[in-house]
């Protein structure tokens, strides 16, 4: 699958257009996990400022995932035999992938933030292999997803889990590790090669030394030894002194705060908007300019900056649209939340190990760089994945209450299910709820009602003028829906958002 080419000139002018139904769907796609055909109705009208207000302020409130019994155990809490304690551990992960899938599902723009942190600060959980580690480092996630990126910067970093992950638990004094050092500038703040040299990465080290305390129970959360501090001067970005942790976060934030706001706005844009950035062609220079300008004057608080992006002209052009390859979790649970179909934690935890077998798998991307996204999601082997699991997904769902397929359709076109006798008039605004942006031609769209009309053509007129067809009342109307659906599901646009 070709990128489509970015084209976008809007600005960050505000959107004043009241949002359609199509736009509705687009920012939910985006900002969360998408939502049910209902809840897009009901903001059809609204002005763009409202509907992100409305969500910004929801993500900026929402308490953290309670923690689990688990949350602080460490090793001597887990049975001797290495065994149980292993499978203890495993239950305990899958409960905790389990919670947090369910607030993807639906936490809306705080998830999809969380989510998206994840795969910029990224740990491996079979790297640390600590369930109380990953809880904590959920839950600073959670708490600064829309929060001061320099706190948040702050706070990650000492997070045990990345403390293992990143070798700074065994980063001392008189031997320091440059592991965390390198990774904070090149793919957590600057960008790699930007604005720092090697001698700022060893100065860094040095800087970071202490964070080496592990307990003696093992699974226990890393404190600050200060006999392992290295306590001599050290230069970073020309600045001398005797600096700890504390003060690289400073001084860095200081010295290169127009390098950072690059960086974190450029990725925001390449995931929030398009995954192209850098072609002539388009605005997006002149948007994460804009963008990294507020992140700047705001002392890099996210939430203004992400406001400021939601709301603009730029975010909802029609070039925006349709134009970033969904990951697998964007396939599976897009579809969960716009179909409204009964589901269960049976079902949930299906799509987690669907994910997990198309390369996204949960709290483990695929290494320190993250997930790549974009057209790593898509080659041979995985299209054929993603054909087969929503094949299956839709089998089970029509097997389990055949009639919510109606009810989909029915929840997309409105009382004209009720009265329309064309097929075709019915099935055009589903495929247009289903697909971002439709599908490409009209053939294409005769195709897909020939799909829907599939058991209607024999019987759709009888007495040979009176035509009987309701999405409402004709008995296989469901199944036809069905049908539709499997047919969409292979098309290239589903899988774009």
């Amino acid at each position: 699958m070709e990128y489509f080419v970015n084209c976008n000139t809007s600005t960050l002018a505000p959107y004043t257009t009241p949002l359609d139904r199509t736009r509705v769907a687009h920012l939910y796609r985006r900002l969360g996990f998408s939502a049910s055909v209902e809840t897009i109705n009901q903001a059809v009208g609204l002005s763009a400022g409202a509907l992100v207000d409305t969500l910004v302020n929801q993500a900026i409130n929402m308490a953290p995932t309670p923690a689990p019994t688990w949350a602080d155990w460490n090793n001597s809490n887990y049975p001797a035999d290495d065994d149980a304690a292993g499978q203890l551990r495993r239950a305990q992960q899958a409960e905790w992938s389990l919670t947090y899938a369910n607030g993807m599902l639906n936490n809306n723009l705080r998830e999809r933030l969380s989510f998206f942190w994840s795969n910029h600060f990224v740990t491996e959980i079979d790297v640390y292999n600590c369930n109380s580690f990953l809880y904590y480092y959920i839950n600073c996630l959670q708490r600064n997803a829309i929060g001061n990126f320099k706190t948040f910067v702050s706070e990650i970093g000492l997070t045990s889990a990345m403390l293992y992950y990143l070798d700074g638990v065994y980063n001392n004094g008189n031997n320091p590790n440059e592991n965390y050092a390198r990774e904070l500038y090149e793919l957590f703040t600057l960008g790699d090669g930007n604005g720092y040299t090697e001698m700022d990465i060893i100065e860094t080290a040095k800087a970071l030394t202490g964070y080496v305390e592990r307990g003696e129970l093992g699974c226990e959360a890393v404190t600050f030894d200060p006999t392992r501090f290295d306590t001599g001067s050290k230069t970073i970005f020309g600045q001398t002194g005797n600096w700890g942790y504390d003060d690289v976060i400073d001084i860095l934030f200081q010295q290169r705060p127009n390098e950072i706001a690059e960086f974190i706005c450029r990725k925001l844009y390449e995931f929030f908007v398009h995954p192209d950035s850098r072609d002539d062609a388009n605005n997006a220079q002149v948007v994460i300019d804009g963008m990294a300008s507020t992140f700047v004057s705001n002392n890099f608080e996210l939430a203004p900056v992400l406001s400021q992006l939601f709301k603009s002209q730029h975010f909802f052009d029609d070039e925006a649209i349709g134009v970033i390859i969904k990951s697998p979790f964007d396939m599976y649970f897009n579809f969960l939340n716009e179909s409204g179909f009964a589901y269960n934690d049976t079902n949930v935890s299906e799509l987690i190990n669907y994910s997990g077998l198309l390369s996204q798998r949960l709290f483990d991307p695929f290494d320190v760089a993250g997930w790549q996204r974009d057209r790593s999601w898509i080659n041979t082997n995985f299209i054929i994945g993603r054909w087969l699991t929503i094949e299956s997904i839709l089998e089970n769902f029509y097997q389990a209450d055949n009639e919510q397929f109606r009810a989909f359709g029915m929840a997309i076109v409105g009382n004209i299910g009720m009265t329309s006798n064309n097929p075709d008039a019915i099935a055009r605004p589903i495929i247009d709820f289903v697909l971002s942006k439709g599908l490409l031609t009209e053939p294409d769209y005769e195709k897909a009602f020939a799909i829907f009309r599939s058991d209607v053509d024999e019987t759709y007129y009888e007495g040979g003028t009176t035509p009987t067809w309701t999405l409402a009342m004709w008995p296989q109307a469901a199944f036809q829906v069905y049908l539709l659906l499997q047919y969409l599901a292979r098309e290239p646009e589903f899988q774009l958002k």
